[in-house]
């Protein structure tokens, strides 16, 4: 995409935003884009007819898409069943369908129609008149609600389908979080003029994508090696935060809480011990660009100290 030569906001940086229902999730992120002058793209498609939270990137953070596509959602959805049925069967069967399901993607999705198999978390049925049954549902990243609300219906004898779908949740991004386009269009405008604090009060760090992710905190000196690359040793940390296994992902941050980058840990946190030799994290995402921390290592028989 390509956006003004002039971007109003510098740097990396993530915008929650409430996609209203009609567009698809391309040209909400494609407007964001114009908006802002920057180069965009966001993390988990909505289908024109849904609405709620939608999180665009742009700068280095568009490198987190993978992180923030695997979140875990949460959507309220309006269901309407083809007959008539007790309120008691439908939180029986919302009770039963928690827990591990099989799902085929939909003839019109554009992902080949394998049979998967998605985790749902919790049903919570708020509201039920009539044939329409209002309910919450907190799942895996690529569950598709209106395959569920299908089979739903299936299992109640009376066939469902979905007639309306919100997104209220997206990894640690709530609809709380969320502006509309006319709200970042008019805080652009705002800062066109000079007054920068609307516009950057709706901008949130790329750190606020890994809230939910361990983390490994890193001395300022051992920054911009992992920025160039360098794998991560203990005498470069300083403590961690949540466990974590062998292989797992990690965030990397400075003792500032910026974040650095991702990494793949290449010991327990059990083992982690900060302060000492060894190798502990290999980046496999780096965000923050080389120069921001001094230079606090030196290239040493072919490779660098940190």
């Amino acid at each position: 995409m390509t956006g003004q030569e002039e971007p109003l906001i510098p740097g990396s940086g993530i915008v929650v935003i409430d996609k209203p229902r009609g567009p698809s999730s391309h040209q909400v992120t494609a407007w964001v884009g114009d908006i802002l002058g920057r180069r965009v793209g966001h993390a988990g498609t909505l289908d024109p007819q849904v609405s709620g939270v939608l999180v665009v990137m742009f700068g280095g953070a568009v490198r987190l898409a993978p992180v923030l596509l695997s979140h875990n959602k949460e959507y309220v959805c309006l269901m309407r069943l083809h007959g008539d049925v007790p309120r008691e069967a439908v939180d029986q069967v919302a009770e039963e369908f928690t827990g591990r399901v099989y799902q085929r993607p939909p003839r019109k999705s554009a992902v080949k129609r394998n049979l998967r198999i998605r985790k749902i978390q919790e049903i919570e049925v708020l509201d039920m008149e009539g044939r329409l049954v209002l309910f919450r549902v907190r799942c895996d990243a690529g569950t598709y609600i209106r395959t569920l609300c299908v089979h739903m219906g299936y299992a109640l004898g009376v066939c469902a389908h979905m007639q309306e779908l919100r997104r209220i949740r997206s990894g640690p991004f709530d609809e709380t979080a969320a502006v509309s386009l006319h709200e970042l269009a008019d805080a652009a405008a705002t800062a066109r003029e000079g007054n920068l604090v609307p516009l950057q009060q709706m901008i949130l760090t790329p750190g606020a994508a890994v809230a939910d992710l361990p983390k490994v905190i890193i001395r300022d000196t051992a920054v911009d090696a992992v920025c160039h690359g360098a794998v991560l040793a203990g005498v470069g940390v300083t403590g961690r935060e949540g466990g974590f296994g062998k292989g797992e992902v990690v965030a990397i941050m400075t003792g500032r809480g910026e974040l650095v980058g991702l990494g793949k840990a290449l010991v327990s946190s059990s083992a982690l011990r900060p302060g000492e030799p060894g190798l502990v994290v290999a980046p496999t995402t780096v965000l923050m660009q080389p120069g921001t921390y001094p230079r606090g290592w030196k290239a040493h028989a072919g490779e660098p100290r940190r």
